[in-house]
């Protein structure tokens, strides 16, 4: 029995469009999935070469060691990536966290004066308190600045990193701190807890290593579940679009930077524990690592796509390709060079794929 064929050919152009449509589908959650675990594959390939090139890789010691590194680069990441997504940079990150530690160390150490009375070292909860709060100013000051003043948040924190170098500078003299130098009028050490955040470990994990964990969880329950994570996102992606829709976009961005501030004091402090120390240029090349950190991560730098799990893969593969050049003797040099490299052949990659594979994103 015959069939009308017109009836035949568009049920024969349904079912080729249904499988297309099948293929597209899987194909775009191949593409997905690849973006998705691209940095995690990265990571366990590097870490692959590395424990065959080097012996002393795997070795519980140097994973320490790289937890412990990593760390810093991983918290700052965090606050970075909260600004990215917004499409903005934060180029002050590194001297936010020196310019907090430096204030609250003097503080921990130094006698001073204020008001006429004399006051001796403050303890460690009160110096905690004391660098958060300059990093909150520090990161609401780079808030003001970009929203008030529209200029673009390049522009406004590469200003502002050479202030906040310059003022832990006046706040240090100059010199690490605590510094023997000055022992009259100095403890000599820092309270024992902020050693601990940064050089501690509990049931053999690094405490710098849990604290990034720490913030990461924070920045993901953030973007996940807040409404300024939402606002994040959307003014990210679209900013006229979050405009109209209500959300206030200054107020976004301030709360940004805010944030990203005192991450950056978080930072400050774990690293100033880590090196029993703090001087006014520590953290200098932080403010780069964290952005390639959030880069690699798979974050797109026009904001509004990524996460802060994928800057916390970034932040240790960062981590890892120092130590692995490290051990395999590599210059310093060189280093400089391959690190480079890298962040700009990732940076690439991921531009073409976002713009081969739009379905990736």
């Amino acid at each position: 029995m015959s069939s009308d064929p017109k009836q035949d050919f568009a049920s024969a152009a349904r079912s080729e469009g249904a499988r297309a449509a099948r293929g597209t589908g899987a194909l775009r959650t191949l593409r997905e999935l690849v973006a998705r675990l691209g940095p995690i594959i990265a990571l366990l390939l590097l870490c692959a070469y590395l424990s065959i090139a080097s012996p002393h890789f795997l070795k519980t010691d140097n994973m320490v060691n790289i937890t412990r590194q990593s760390a810093i680069t991983a918290i700052l990441s965090v606050g970075q990536t909260l600004v990215i997504l917004t499409a903005g940079i934060d180029l002050s990150v590194g001297a936010v966290a020196a310019l907090s530690a430096s204030a609250a160390a003097v503080l921990m150490t130094q006698r001073f004066i204020f008001l006429g009375l004399h006051f001796g070292p403050v303890g460690f909860v009160f110096g905690l308190a004391v660098a958060l709060a300059v990093g909150a100013l520090a990161g609401l000051l780079n808030g003001l600045i970009i929203t008030k003043g529209r200029i673009p948040d390049f522009i406004a924190t590469l200003g502002t990193v050479t202030i906040f170098r310059g003022v832990a500078l006046l706040i240090t003299g100059g010199l690490p701190v605590p510094s023997h130098i000055t022992a009259t009028e100095l403890k000599g050490y820092l309270p024992h807890p902020i050693i601990w955040m940064g050089a501690g470990d509990i049931y053999g994990l690094p405490v710098a290593g849990l604290i990034a964990v720490v913030i990461v969880l924070f920045g993901w329950f953030l973007l996940r579940y807040s409404v300024l994570g939402r606002s994040i996102f959307a003014v990210g992606g679209n900013r006229e679009a979050a405009r109209v829709s209500g959300i206030n976009i200054d107020r976004t961005k301030i709360a940004v930077y805010l944030l990203s501030g005192v991450i950056a004091a978080v930072a400050g402090v774990v690293l100033a524990g880590r090196m029993n120390s703090s001087n006014a240029l520590m953290a200098e090349e932080e403010n780069l690592r964290s952005i390639a950190a959030v880069v690699i991560g798979g974050t797109n730098l026009f904001g509004g796509e990524g996460g802060v799990f994928g800057s916390l893969i970034g932040a240790v593969i960062m981590g890892v390709l120092g130590n692995g050049l490290n051990l395999l003797s590599v210059s310093a040099f060189w280093q400089r060079i391959v690190q480079g490299t890298v962040i700009i052949l990732v940076v690439m990659f991921d531009q073409w794929r976002r713009r081969r594979f739009p379905a990736a994103r």
